[in-house]
C-alpha cells in the first residue's frame, strides 16, 4: 500500500530497537524521510549506513528537557508530517512494592516529557494545516497487566491527555492516536519476563512460554504487527481517526471497547 509518504518528514523516537525500529523501517521503505532519535549513537550510525539517504541521526535522551530544544534545532522550520512518540518504561512493580519516588521517576519517563514535545510540536504542525502524532503505550490502559501498575497509571494521564487535546485541535488537520501493545517480542517485555521468573520461581524462558499459551492467538507478537499500524497512522490515509486508543494484543483484551 502507498502511503503517499514519499519525501515527507517524520521523527522517530527510540529508532534503533523494538517498535521504533519497526515504524521507521515502514516509513523509509514508503519514502519517507526520518530524523532518528536513539541514546546510542554508535546504533544510530549503523542504521544511517542501511538507510543512507533517508535518515538524519539525533543521539539524545528524548526524555530530558533540553533534547526537545536540540529537536526543535534539527528540525529547523521544516515541515514536520508525523510524530512517534516512544521511549521506555519504568520498572516492573507490584502497588505495594513501589515508593513514592518511583512515582515521580514514572512521571518523568512517562508522561512529563510527553507533554513538553507535544507542546512544541504541535503548533509547528497546526502552522501548515497538517500532521499526525502517534503514541506508543500499552494495551494496560484498557486492561491491567500484572506487575505493571507504575505503568498502567501514568499511561492512563497520556491517553487522557492525547484524548483531551485532540478534541481541542480536531479541526485543524492535525490528529494523535495511541497504539497499545500488549506482550510483544521486543526487548522491552525482559522486564516482565524476568519479574514473573522470579515471582513463580521458574526459568525466563519458561515466564514467556505461560505467557504466551495465556495470549488468545497463543503467540507474543511482533514488532512488524505493530508497526505497520503506526506507519499508516501516520499517513494522510488515517486523517479521519483521532484521539483513539488502539490495541495490538492478539486478542488478550476481554472488554468489548478493546
Amino acid at each position: 500500500m502507498d502511503l503517499n509518504i514519499k519525501d515527507q518528514l517524520f521523527v522517530v523516537c527510540g529508532a534503533t530497537s523494538g517498535f521504533g525500529a519497526a515504524v521507521l523501517n515502514y516509513l523509509v521503505q514508503d519514502g519517507a524521510k526520518v530524523i532518528a532519535i536513539a541514546r546510542s549513537n554508535e546504533k544510530l550510525i549503523e542504521l544511517e549506513k542501511e538507510y543512507p539517504n533517508s535518515i538524519e541521526r539525533l543521539s539524545a535522551d528524548i526524555t530530558v528537557p533540553e533534547s526537545i530544544q536540540v529537536l526543535l534545532d534539527k528540525i529547523n522550520n521544516r515541515k514536520i508530517s508525523g510524530v512517534f512518540v516512544n521511549a521506555g518504561g519504568p520498572p516492573a512493580m507490584k502497588t505495594l512494592e513501589t515508593k513514592i519516588e518511583d512515582w515521580d521517576n514514572a512521571y518523568h519517563q512517562l508522561l512529563r516529557w510527553k507533554v513538553a514535545l507535544t507542546q512544541a510540536l504541535i503548533p509547528l504542525m497546526m502552522k501548515e494545516s497538517y500532521g499526525r502524532m502517534v503514541f506508543l503505550e500499552s494495551s494496560s490502559v484498557k486492561q491491567p497487566i500484572d506487575n505493571l501498575v507504575l505503568s498502567t497509571s501514568l499511561r492512563l494521564s497520556v491517553v487522557g491527555f492525547v484524548k483531551t487535546l485532540s478534541q481541542e485541535i480536531a479541526d485543524s488537520g492535525v490528529t494523535l492516536n495511541i497504539v497499545g501493545p500488549g506482550y510483544h517480542e521486543t526487548p522491552a517485555i525482559n522486564r516482565l519476563l524476568d519479574k514473573k521468573a522470579e515471582q513463580e520461581n521458574i526459568t525466563t524462558q519458561e515466564a514467556k512460554d505461560k505467557i504466551a499459551a495465556g495470549i488468545r492467538m497463543k503467540k507474543m507478537g511482533n514488532p512488524d504487527d505493530l508497526g505497520q499500524l503506526a506507519a499508516w497512522l501516520l499517513s494522510p490515509a488515517s486523517g479521519y481517526i483521532t484521539g483513539q486508543t488502539i490495541s495490538v494484543d492478539g486478542g488478550q483484551i476481554l472488554g468489548v471497547h478493546g
